[in-house]
């Protein structure tokens, strides 16, 4: 087993012919920042390119996946002094064709859960819940998820999760087609792992090519993610956004 990155917030494992991109940021729940976007979408567009990696595995810690994107990144875009590499992220991970597994060990939050419907196999912590609160912050849901949570829960279940922002359990989220597998806490790497394993024991290219059919609307994902972000923009700098804001770092205090 090598290290290829050692970062403190993401680190970049290679075992064989599965790379593993962990967040490592538990003090803060694995909230995203920029420079932790970039190192994830350089693992991806590394791996890409090394036909040695036949899978990938995005996984966390055991109290927290990944809590979305930081919440103090999202005040600066609002205010216009920093420039957001998120959508980087977005489109390496729907350009993708390496498979993908997730191991989440707790809590997903915002792209934390979006980012999993992007994902071919995913392991789920019996005591893990998944979240997209965009709304309450007056923003709206990002990484194609309004096109493809529908797809995949049907709009019911997506209006629910998205729009309301309620919550879904591990065995929720098992029934509504985001999970594969829901374990015990400290099983769920070994078991990601392992599924991981199985995937890149197949033929490479018959699983590059069965993916690529499986996902045959992948231009509409990409066309998707560029009305999001135009959209989101305009909401960072809506009234009701920064309300939502103000009143959320009104608590924070």
């Amino acid at each position: 087993m090598t290290d290829s990155s050692l970062v403190r917030d993401i680190i970049v494992r290679d075992d064989g012919a599965v790379r593993t991109i962990r967040m490592n940021r538990p003090e803060k729940k694995n909230a995203l920042t920029q420079p932790m976007y970039a190192e994830m979408t350089r693992a991806l567009h590394e791996a890409a390119a090394n036909a040695a990696i036949r899978c990938i595995i995005l996984a966390g810690g055991q109290n927290a996946f990944c809590a979305g994107s930081d919440i103090g990144d999202f005040q600066k875009r609002a205010e216009g002094g920093l420039e957001p590499v998120t959508v980087d992220f977005l489109r390496a991970l729907v350009r993708n064709e390496k498979p993908l597994v997730a191991a989440v060990g707790g809590t997903a939050v915002g792209i934390g859960t979006t980012m999993l419907l992007h994902c071919d196999h995913v392991v789920a912590a019996a005591g893990a819940t998944f979240a997209t609160p965009f709304l309450k912050l007056g923003l709206i849901p990002e990484a194609a998820s309004s096109l493809l949570a529908p797809q995949r829960m049907g709009h019911a279940r997506a209006f629910s999760l998205l729009v309301m922002g309620r919550p879904l359990s591990a065995a929720d989220a098992r029934e509504a087609g985001i999970v594969n597998t829901v374990v015990d806490a400290a099983e769920v790497d070994e078991t990601a792992r392992k599924a991981a394993l199985e995937i890149a024991a197949l033929p490479p290219n018959a699983v590059i090519l069965a993916r690529r059919l499986m996902r045959s609307e992948t231009e509409s994902v990409a066309e998707r993610i560029e009305t999001e972000v135009e959209h989101f923009k305009e909401r960072l700098k809506s009234d009701e956004a920064r309300a939502a804001f103000a009143a959320f770092f009104a608590r924070k205090k």
